[in-house]
């Protein structure tokens, strides 16, 4: 990298931050140690121990992998990506997330400039969530080998003993619900390439849904929670149908959706229902539960424009159905391509 070291404030990454000598060492400390500062439990070992409070409830796990081009786009980036979709795969498990183990593949040329931000947007996330990085890893590939950076998140939390959530305990007649606007993350992503010479100021809705779960996880009557990411919430619906054979059947007058989402929804062909989220929730809820989950989401920041949008019913024809606007239905068809590669 030029004969400059992490710490100098310029240059690349090189082949040799990843082999585990002096520049990896550098790296790390410079970098992830600094950017990370007190939620870094031990950069110097390969194994950490992770107190345990002995507080009553189950261990969560959950780990994914992240990737998306621009590595930087309004409203987030792939580091707070990383925190945020792992956190919220436990907050939707009905956990309080508590440790994340971090992997970084790193590809050769990328701006060290840019790694530092990407690093400070991921501590910030972590702080936010009350999380702390307990384990990591760096790899570094050749140039043309990778997007830049990939990012890897393992994720710890603690689900209390009285939460009890799960695709098996939904029933006919239950509402569905959804936190807020879908289709933003993907739209916003989609902009920011500038694929189809289309610029907007839409904003991803990166964020951790933490709050939201720890709003309702304990009332009685929630069956379900999911966070809609890839393939967006109308993949959620077909996981709700394939598990209990019952159909989803959608209102689309009520689901929340952003003006720029539709337009752009509409000038090029895409199903807002099938878009990623990266910061919202939907929710299974028995139909005298609904209105308490509806007005908890509605009293908080993240969930103003929480909306009841649906019911499950027997199956009926089609697993998942759209009731339009217009008045007629269609069915909303598995997921098979795609649409907007690389978004999380």
């Amino acid at each position: 990298m030029d004969g400059m070291s992490p710490g100098d404030g310029g240059g690349r990454i090189g082949l040799a931050h990843g082999n585990g000598g002096r520049l990896t060492r550098e790296l790390v400390e410079a970098v992830f140690a600094a950017g990370l500062g007190g939620l870094l439990v031990d950069h110097r070992a390969d194994a950490v121990a992770v107190p345990w409070d002995g507080e009553e409830g189950a261990l969560v796990l959950t780990t994914d992998a992240f990737t998306v081009q621009p590595l930087e786009f309004p409203g987030g980036d792939i580091g707070a990506l990383a925190v945020h979709g792992t956190v919220n795969d436990l907050a939707v498990a009905g956990a309080t997330p508590r440790y994340l183990t971090l992997d970084v593949l790193i590809e050769e040329g990328l701006e060290l400039d840019r790694l530092r931000r990407i690093v400070a947007s991921l501590a910030r996330a972590a702080r936010e969530a009350g999380v702390r990085v307990a384990a990591g890893d760096t790899k570094v590939v050749r140039r043309g080998e990778g997007g830049g950076l990939y990012l890897a998140a393992t994720g710890v939390g603690v689900r209390p003993q009285r939460v009890a959530l799960g695709l098996e305990r939904i029933r006919a007649g239950d509402r569905v619900l959804v936190s807020g606007p879908v289709g933003d993350h993907g739209v916003a992503v989609m902009l920011a390439r500038e694929e189809f010479g289309l610029r907007g100021d839409l904003a991803s809705d990166c964020a951790s849904v933490l709050p939201l779960t720890l709003a309702v996880r304990d009332r009685e009557g929630l069956r379900f929670l999911r966070d809609p990411t890839r393939g967006g919430l109308a993949t959620v619906c077909h996981e709700i149908a394939a598990a209990t054979g019952l159909t989803v059947r959608l209102d689309e007058a009520a689901i929340p959706l952003r003006d720029p989402v539709r337009g752009v929804c509409e000038m090029l062909g895409y199903d807002p229902l099938y878009l990623a989220c990266e910061g919202r929730v939907v929710a299974v809820a028995a139909p005298g539960a609904a209105g308490e989950v509806l007005a908890a989401w509605r009293a908080l920041p993240q969930g103003r424009a929480a909306a009841v949008i649906g019911t499950v019913t027997k199956r009926g024809g089609a697993p998942v159905v759209l009731e339009t606007a217009l008045g007629g239905e269609r069915a909303l068809e598995e997921l098979e391509d795609d649409p907007l590669p690389r978004i999380c």
